[in-house]
């Protein structure tokens, strides 16, 4: 076994877990999960069938990912954060039928306690302020914050927030340049290359 589980947690064998990825304390993992390589996944996880997570993901504590669920690589999730998977849920109608997928992008962040409503997609590096309701989708590079969330400015790969004159953002960490393009921030440096 290339990696390391908690002996309090529960991982079905058939679920399928990459190398160097640590489950902790009181976690579930249930048959047909897919987690990618050097992932920590913290205590107290439920982590459901036909879910799938990328490759270096942290999963803070006390986290819930129903069927439906996908992650790219290099998301963070902060602790106790919220997805659903059905709009209208009641317990005495089974709606199974009815999930919706969410899914978030490459090197997304969202905030402890956030929520994210069932069938949107989080985008690439967007960041989400903590206790933030998300209900529609997150543009690549977005910061969101408030309830319902609403996008506050952008950030950079690196986390901070952008500078921005008309349609040119930089940072000043980094010095990564983006600009605005049939309405979406992109990074000049991947147009280039």
């Amino acid at each position: 076994m290339s990696f390391w589980v908690h002996e309090t947690s529960l991982v079905d064998e058939n679920a399928e877990i990459g190398d160097d990825t640590r489950i902790w304390e009181f976690c579930n993992v249930m048959k047909d999960a897919k987690i990618g390589s050097r992932c920590s996944i913290g205590g107290g996880c439920f982590i459901e069938g036909n879910v799938v997570i990328g490759n270096r993901v942290k999963i803070k504590n006390n986290i819930a990912l129903y069927s439906g669920f996908t992650c790219e690589d290099d998301v963070f999730l902060g602790p106790n954060c919220v997805f659903t998977n059905v709009i209208n849920p009641r317990s005495f109608i089974e709606k199974k039928d009815e999930f919706r997928v969410t899914k978030v992008k490459k090197g997304a962040t969202i905030g402890a306690n956030a929520t994210v409503i069932c069938g949107h997609t989080i985008g690439r590096y967007a960041l989400i302020g903590a206790g933030s309701v998300i209900t529609r989708d997150v543009p690549d590079y977005a910061l969101i914050m408030g309830n319902p969330a609403q996008i506050k400015g952008y950030v950079c790969q690196c986390g901070e927030r952008l500078h921005s004159k008309k349609d040119a953002y930089w940072c000043d960490k980094c010095n990564k340049t983006y600009e605005i393009k049939e309405g979406n921030l992109i990074l000049v440096e991947q147009e280039k290359g």
